[in-house]
């Protein structure tokens, strides 16, 4: 019987290729975006392709009554949820903390650190054995630019995926004992469009060779240490945290 995937920011970069490798691997998957349905659609006929029950789900992560109901739409259309990636998120302009706006700080707080948290608290209630689910795995993505302290003009940002670390870590624990894993991955370089959102012009030609693998990822690198953390050979793996980053 397939297991049911439910990816937060599904419909492009890191979240798009998550979608579609889950799928190979056999997976249902429900593919939640905010505002590309377009893209989500295309993402969920790859899905279908591979011969896996898929859904579309338009949901603003920010909003926590959207993410339980985006639970709840998931099971509903193609099952339980067995597997949960976090992996919506925003980024702002590169610029020195003292010249980025509090609104902006806000948003990126709310959207790349609140929302996993519930996010998290919703997956753990549904799969908790104690509650009556059956167990099951979480991946939160994180990000290099946490270690690094959002060097470059991202502070906000690298504060909040800190941030996820932490809960990574925390609820891992906490979760371990009512069968739930939740682990994470941290993306160095990778070529998504978001590398284009931070207003940094050619940044993956820029700081590409730097990398110590010599080359930016890509986002099908990330997918690969994802799925592996959601499977069985993982099954001995919690509050982890898996740098895919070249080294960097």
């Amino acid at each position: 019987m397939a297991r049911t995937l439910l990816v937060t920011g599904g419909s492009r970069g890191i979240g798009a290729a998550i979608c579609r490798l889950g799928a190979e691997r056999g997976y249902n998957v429900a593919i939640v975006y905010n505002r590309q349905r377009e893209r989500a659609e295309a993402v969920l006929r790859d899905v279908e392709a591979f011969g896996r029950r898929g859904v579309t789900i338009q949901a603003d992560t920010s909003d926590p009554a959207r993410i339980v109901r985006m639970f709840d739409e998931t099971e509903q259309a193609i099952g339980k949820v067995d597997a949960f990636v976090s992996n919506s998120g925003i980024i702002h302009k590169g610029a020195p903390l003292v010249d980025i706006a509090v609104e902006t700080i806000r948003e990126i707080l709310d959207t790349d650190l609140t929302a996993h948290i519930i996010a998290n608290r919703e997956a753990v209630r549904r799969m908790s054995r104690s509650r009556g689910g059956s167990g099951g795995a979480i991946v939160n993505i994180s990000s290099r630019a946490a270690p690094l302290f959002g060097t470059g003009g991202f502070i906000p940002y690298a504060a909040a995926k800190g941030g996820i670390d932490t809960l990574t870590a925390g609820l891992g624990r906490e979760a371990a004992g009512d069968g739930v894993r939740v682990n994470g991955v941290r993306p160095g370089l990778i070529d998504t469009d978001m590398q284009r959102d931070t207003g940094i012009e050619d940044r993956l030609g820029r700081f590409g060779p730097s990398v110590p693998i010599g080359r930016s990822g890509t986002t099908e690198e990330v997918a690969e240490a994802v799925l592996w953390l959601l499977s069985d050979q993982a099954s001995y793996v919690t509050s982890t945290i898996i740098d895919v980053s070249g080294g960097r």
